[in-house]
């Protein structure tokens, strides 16, 4: 962790950490270029280049620490972050100090030092320097600076994205997605919005008993005028932490999408919303692959049968190989239990996927069924239901919230009683 490695003003590291500490929120659009003196900083860095955090970055690596970097802006203008890498064997105050003077206002720079290092942070603050890391660094570690540049110093912090997915066609997904959605704006109380991008046989308006005449097909369709104020005219007012950008469910047209087409919606949204739920429906193209790759966390939803299985593997092995700096996807078990029907356990599971899933919902025709038809939510038909929880539970651990409710001291019990009253 970068946090363990930063000084304060007395030169002691700050260890205290939060719940959330994990959470990287993507960098803009920016230019960065490192100057390495190791294979393996400059290989760590090239290795950060490629995650999707920084993926509107532009990445550049080259060896010479701050000697070279000196002679480089002599003649050039700087980037928005420049990474020094200092072996120790120089001045890097004094480095600092004539970097400076070629230096633009605005740029900003991260030293890679090492433990033997003496320069006190204090002074290296005072140089402008805006973060320092004691390496040898893991490619996370390059993220997480670059990253932390920007998300720590903007007046918005960006919101998290989380993708709900079906292992297969009618594992219910979407009800799980609408009802995860339902307790994080309501029982973690996060300002969040569902998007239903099954424009042509999406439920999040049935679900939600809504009938808006603007959606995701509007802002899709709109791309180039999107800003903050467009997109609160397109959402519809669900609960009052909860929003909805509902999918036409029209067959009026056809819907093909090139690989970007929703990333326009996504960052104009993270500027005003906390948490961003994404209704993804079961198909494999290149937009909603790019879309499950650039999630923060992604939940797939199967029902315990072998088609099942073998595409949560196969969905699993993906988009670890693909997100190889970032935490794996979760899956959990759907319509479990359904009589007369063969099925594999959590236990089968477990053993092929080598991960056990987050949870396990029931099966419940009567519970879903009368939900779905009165376009509500399992939390509104029984609020203390076993499955009610499990929901919760679920939000909880795709928002980093679980671990915050379990370090309860001995005023927890007190505290829910009062929240109760």
């Amino acid at each position: 962790m970068i946090s363990s490695a930063r000084h304060d003003s007395d030169e002691q590291p700050d260890v205290t950490s939060s719940f959330t500490d994990d959470y990287i929120a993507p960098a803009p659009r920016v230019s960065v270029q490192a100057y390495c003196e190791t294979d393996q900083t400059a290989a760590a860095v090239r290795a950060a280049s490629e995650d999707r955090r920084l993926g509107k970055a532009h990445v550049t690596v080259k060896m010479g620490g701050v000697a070279t970097a000196i002679d480089v802006y002599s003649s050039v203008p700087t980037p928005n972050v420049i990474i020094l890498e200092t072996d120790g064997s120089r001045d890097i105050l004094a480095g600092l100090d004539d970097l400076s003077t070629v230096c633009d206002p605005g740029t900003r720079v991260v030293v890679i030092g090492t433990a033997h290092d003496t320069a006190p942070y204090r002074e290296l603050v005072r140089r402008g320097v805006s973060d320092y890391v004691i390496g040898p660094v893991a490619p996370i570690d390059v993220v997480r600076a670059i990253c932390s540049l920007f998300s720590a110093s903007e007046a918005v912090a960006l919101g998290r994205i989380i993708a709900v997915v079906g292992a297969k066609g009618g594992v219910g997904a979407s009800t799980v997605a609408h009802n995860v959605a339902w307790a994080v704006a309501r029982d973690l109380a996060l300002d969040s919005v569902v998007i239903d991008l099954d424009l042509a046989f999406g439920t999040a308006s049935l679900d939600y008993n809504q009938d808006p005449v603007q959606g995701i097909a509007n802002a899709v369709f709109s791309a180039e005028r999107l800003d903050t104020t467009v997109m609160e005219r397109l959402l519809a007012k669900c609960t009052d932490h909860l929003s909805l950008l509902a999918a036409p469910a029209s067959l009026d047209r056809v819907y093909d999408f090139a690989a970007e087409s929703f990333d326009a919606i996504f960052d104009t949204l993270r500027l005003t919303t906390p948490c961003i739920v994404l209704d993804v429906p079961h198909q494999w193209s290149a937009w909603t692959k790019r879309i499950l790759v650039g999630a923060d966390d992604i939940l797939i939803v199967a029902e315990p049968d072998l088609a099942n299985l073998r595409n949560t593997k196969n969905m699993l092995n993906v988009l670890k190989s693909a997100r190889p700096n970032d935490r794996p996807p979760l899956y959990c078990l759907n319509q479990v239990r359904m009589p007369k029907r063969p099925e594999i356990d959590a236990r089968g599971f477990t053993k092929t996927i080598e991960i056990p899933p987050i949870a396990s919902i029931p099966f419940d025709s009567r519970l879903f069924g009368t939900a779905a038809n009165n376009g509500q939510m399992i939390a509104e038909i029984s609020a203390g239901h076993r499955t009610t929880k499990t929901f919760l539970q679920i939000a909880r651990r795709l928002t980093g919230r679980g671990e915050e409710r379990q370090r309860g001291s001995f005023l927890s019990p007190i505290m829910r009683k009062l929240r109760a009253k």
